[in-house]
């Protein structure tokens, strides 16, 4: 057998030909996934390669490690729950509030918490969600980095025992990173609202409508629909490494399934920056539209397919350019105008 010795300056060439070539395949996965903006994807591997990955797979202390590592005093918004909810972070009986209360800790306080030895078989819940960063861990974007191709993308950090956050939809799309532990999430397209038992709009744990079905537990007598979600949902486990893109809107169920987890995650909009956010626009239909008689409702419906969900490019061709006014593309002036005329009629 040949024996070949590889000097230091080519051992250092090599690895630096071992990560170019992994980045180009992470940068072409992830192109090649997020090209599919319609479906979930999942991405094994991923981001393997972070050190906090790498920090993790030898202990949950040397994860936390990492992190103290860029941390520099700050706070977090953390949830603490009984051993009685067992995870589920959830509304109290009466749906006046919730069955956690939220307090802020220093971030090495959760993970001085997270890492004490415990006897009992359900300790208490400990969740720290939707926390940027790049104000929390300076730096840490740039040791554990990943190229977007050019995203303005928020990075969150997610940190917990073994917690369950009922399933929810958010605006931005996602793409979701394990970095320590296991999370299990259960996803389903946006059709399937009317399946999900979705709970109230203005209360709720984290801004975001949830589903009031316990998927641990759930009760078809209650809520038979959500066998029908069920038949459409997809559910996929991600280990250390892994991530998942997650659409816009779709609705996900997240489980912690260590007693140590850490996910990091991105958001971005593919939108201009004038646009608003379209749950205003719900929100105002609620106002406007949804207890018009039966025969009203059905005429905007048909307004609203017209000007809005089947509007296309030849429309408006029936008018002069300069007489289109917002039936034209909205551009940042205008959408500024249009803005200021509707807070008018709101403050009527």
């Amino acid at each position: 057998m040949q024996t070949v010795t590889v000097t230091g300056a080519q051992a250092q060439a090599q690895a630096q030909a071992q990560a170019q070539a992994h980045a180009q395949a992470q940068a072409h996965a992830l192109a090649a996934a997020l090209g599919r903006a319609d479906q979930p994807v999942v991405l094994r591997a991923l981001v393997a390669h972070w050190p906090v990955v790498q920090a993790g797979l030898r202990s949950a202390q040397a994860a936390c490690d990492h992190l103290l590592g860029f941390y520099r005093d700050a706070t977090v918004d953390a949830w603490l729950g009984d051993p009685g909810i067992g995870g589920r972070f959830f509304y109290n009986d009466d749906f006046s509030g919730f069955n956690f209360r939220p307090e802020r800790l220093r971030l090495d306080t959760v993970l001085q918490r997270l890492l004490q030895p415990r006897q009992d078989a359900a300790p208490p819940a400990l969740y720290v969600g939707s926390t940027t960063v790049d104000t929390c861990l300076p730096g840490f974007r740039a040791a554990n980095h990943l190229d977007l191709g050019g995203r303005d993308a928020l990075m969150s950090l997610w940190l917990g025992n073994r917690t369950r956050i009922a399933a929810h939809h958010d605006l931005p799309d996602n793409l979701a990173c394990v970095a320590a532990g296991r999370r299990r999430f259960t996803l389903f397209p946006p059709d399937q609202v009317a399946n999900l038992y979705i709970g109230p709009l203005d209360l709720t744990p984290a801004g975001q409508a949830i589903s009031l079905v316990d998927f641990a537990q759930p009760d078809l007598q209650r809520h038979p629909k959500f066998a029908q979600a069920m038949a459409a949902a997809q559910v996929v486990d991600l280990g250390p490494g892994d991530a998942l893109f997650i659409p816009s809107l779709w609705w996900h169920q997240v489980e912690a399934l260590d007693p140590f987890n850490l996910l990091i995650n991105y958001w971005w909009r593919d939108a201009p920056a004038h646009m608003d956010s379209p749950i205003n626009a719900l929100m105002h239909a609620m106002l406007s539209v949804r207890d018009l008689p039966p025969a009203q409702r059905r005429a905007w419906a048909a307004l609203f397919d017209h000007y809005v969900f089947g509007a296309g490019a030849h429309d408006t061709d029936h008018i002069p350019p300069h007489a289109r006014g917002v039936l034209s593309p909205l551009q940042p002036d205008a959408a500024r105008m249009l803005r200021a005329r509707l807070l008018r009629k709101l403050n009527r």
